[in-house]
């Protein structure tokens, strides 16, 4: 019992023993071992709110519609159209109108949905084709370009290589010479260049169309008088021929009077052998020939004194 009693006045000085401090300093402390309480809401609602509700009478209710409603005198009623207008025409039926071609059917097709799967393919890739006059050319499935209806021909006189050295090296391209004519009289020549072929005749022939000239011609599709035209080192002579004799020349020369309608001619290159340089030289000695009516007109006098 004494020393029981002996180490409770010992313990109760290490409880009570405190540290002074000012108040601001420290702060106050909560033991770890007391569980948090929750604080109380600002408005605390009772868990037993009773909710009023508002019951319409019966005496309320209009059911003055119903009352006159008979569902089985509706069923005998009968449905009586108004009459149509005067001057009222029916419109025709949808099995009386003209039947639609297929070409027109197909063409409203595609504007809708474009064309359509034609179940063809070539190496590997399919050929979508809506109009069956498309022509496949290539063995990819590509439509040829239409060429431009305007009633000329076209002929390739040459394509050849050329180069052009600039400061990196040496730009190769194509140069071609295309003669195009309607063969009644109207022919041209035109050059042009490009990296690829195909483009360097296309710029060719629209160059060519450029610069059409007249070929005055006879009723025997021949020259009227003999001419002669140079263009830089090359020299041409042409000379009228008889019926029969056909167009006796070549190269360059020859093609520009095929081209022209000309169907009997002499023609004879002089110098270069340049197609390009002869080309446009028959064009020259073609412009100085004059049919005989111009010359009696700008004369004044009639035509038969031309021969006096």
């Amino acid at each position: 019992m004494a020393t029981a009693s002996a180490t409770l006045p010992s313990l109760s000085s290490l409880s009570l023993h405190t540290t002074a401090c000012r108040p601001s300093l420290c702060k106050p402390t909560r033991p770890f071992f007391l569980k948090p309480t929750k604080l109380p809401l600002l408005h605390s609602f009772p868990s037993h709110a009773t909710t009023t509700t508002f019951k319409a009478k019966s005496s309320d209710i209009d059911t003055s519609f119903f009352e006159n409603f008979n569902p089985d005198e509706e069923k005998d009623a009968v449905f009586i159209p108004p009459e149509p207008p005067e001057g009222f025409v029916p419109p025709p039926s949808f099995d009386d109108g003209p039947m639609e071609a297929e070409e027109e059917i197909a063409l409203a097709y595609e504007e809708l949905y474009g064309p359509a799967y034609s179940g063809e393919s070539y190496l590997g890739n399919d050929i979508y084709v809506m109009d069956s006059k498309i022509k496949k050319s290539t063995g990819f499935g590509k439509a040829k370009k239409e060429k431009v209806k305007d009633g000329f021909d076209e002929r390739v006189v040459q394509v050849r290589r050329v180069t052009k050295v600039v400061k990196g090296g040496k730009q190769l391209h194509f140069r071609a010479i295309v003669i195009v004519g309607d063969k009644q009289g109207q022919v041209g020549v035109g050059v042009g260049k490009a990296k690829e072929v195909i483009q360097a005749v296309q710029k060719s022939a629209v160059n060519a169309r450029r610069n059409i000239i007249s070929v005055p011609m006879t009723k025997y599709l021949t020259f009227p008088h003999r001419s002669e035209g140079d263009y830089g080192a090359a020299k041409v002579m042409l000379r009228p021929a008889s019926p029969g004799t056909g167009v006796i020349a070549g190269g360059a020369v020859r093609i520009v009077l095929e081209m022209a309608g000309v169907e009997n001619a002499l023609g004879k290159q002089i110098g270069s052998k340049n197609a390009l340089n002869n080309a446009r030289a028959t064009v020259v000695a073609v412009q100085k020939m004059r049919q005989f009516r111009d010359v009696a007109r700008e004369r004044g006098i009639p035509m038969e004194e031309l021969w006096k």
